[in-house]
């Protein structure tokens, strides 16, 4: 009977934690934006770790710390440079131009209604990482919704045409020119200097992400209009070294990830956007610090109506050209079908 007890002791020791210690290299999103500090860097460090029992180390940095082409962090990690990698899925388009499906502008107004698109979005996003990068996708989590900063006086969406904005990712690039702007391809890091030298006229970001990197030094006016969707941020692990852990370890890091970074990141997303408008223009109160004096652009229901008529009868079937039918038709299945478009 002694016997007994210690061997189920013993078997539900093993369930309880990672039989063999686990040593992770993980490279991170941008180090100086709030997602990474915030939740990224916590979880990695400190939550999964402990949640182990000391069998999982982690090793973290950031793509840009390691000075990391954007386009080449998941392309990495396919060849099993490091073991898990997050950054936005935009960046990975090149390689992959079905992903574009995953952030669609302007479909999803609120927190609420963008992470439904991203649930919807999640069974293609895991085929295309499989497939594509050789990954296993573990959370999805959400930038603030990609809003207008202009080193311009605009009114209004109208106000966009002829001018050169930076833009987030792909679509929102075709969606600018669509509306008569000029989309500039301008690294993150690079955008104040070409803002303030008349590269661009106008560059599209998170606005916390705006607030955080000092655009408010070098522009004048806000658009809160979610030209950019969400720039949704996705955090894969390397197959090989996926398929090696044992079914304990994977439902550890599955669990551990959805309850202590992905739902928290999700759960703040909506009040974010409030505050880092707030702390951009000083309409508010600023949680973040020092609030500053850009100029308020307000959007009108004209400007979300032509947006949504050019999303709809151009950039989305523009982008199913190039993905192909099949997965234009698997979008219209699942994302489609949550936000109420359907791509002809």
């Amino acid at each position: 009977m002694k016997r007994t007890l210690t061997s189920i002791l013993a078997a539900t020791t093993a369930l309880a934690t990672p039989v063999l210690a686990e040593d992770l290299s993980v490279v991170g999103s941008w180090s100086g934006l709030p997602l990474h500090k915030q939740f990224e860097a916590p979880f990695w460090s400190e939550t999964l770790p402990a949640a182990s029992g000391g069998n999982i180390n982690v090793a973290l940095t950031t793509h840009n710390q390691m000075n990391l082409g954007l386009g080449d962090v998941y392309r990495l990690l396919g060849d099993g440079v490091y073991d898990v990698a997050m950054t936005v899925a935009d960046y990975a388009v090149a390689d992959a131009p079905e992903l574009e499906g995953l952030d669609v502008p302007l479909v999803a107004l609120t927190a609420d209604e963008a992470r439904a698109m991203v649930d919807a979005a999640r069974p293609m996003v895991t085929d295309i990482y499989h497939d594509r990068f050789n990954s296993h996708v573990l959370a999805i989590a959400p930038y603030p919704p990609q809003v207008v900063f202009c080193n311009a006086e605009i009114a209004g969406l109208d106000d966009l045409a002829g001018k050169k904005v930076r833009a987030s990712g792909r679509m929102t690039a075709k969606f600018l020119e669509a509306l008569g702007a000029e989309g500039v391809n301008v690294s993150f890091s690079e955008v104040p200097g070409a803002l303030q030298k008349g590269v661009v006229d106008c560059a599209v970001t998170g606005a916390g992400s705006g607030y955080s990197a000092g655009w408010w030094e070098v522009s004048t006016h806000l658009l809160p209009i979610p030209l950019g969707g969400w720039d949704s941020v996705v955090t894969a692990m390397n197959m090989d070294k996926w398929m090696s852990l044992d079914a304990d370890t994977q439902a550890l890091i599955a669990d551990q990830i959805k309850t202590e970074f992905e739902d928290p990141a999700w759960a703040v997303a909506q009040d974010a956007l409030v505050n880092d408008i707030a702390c951009l223009t000083g309409n508010g109160d600023c949680p973040a610090g020092e609030a500053r004096d850009m100029t308020l652009v307000e959007v009108s229901d004209a400007d979300f109506a032509k947006a949504r008529d050019v999303l709809v009868n151009e950039v989305l079937p523009e982008w199913a050209e190039r993905a192909g039918a099949d997965w234009a038709q698997r979008w219209n299945a699942s994302v489609g079908e949550v936000v109420g478009v359907k791509i002809n």
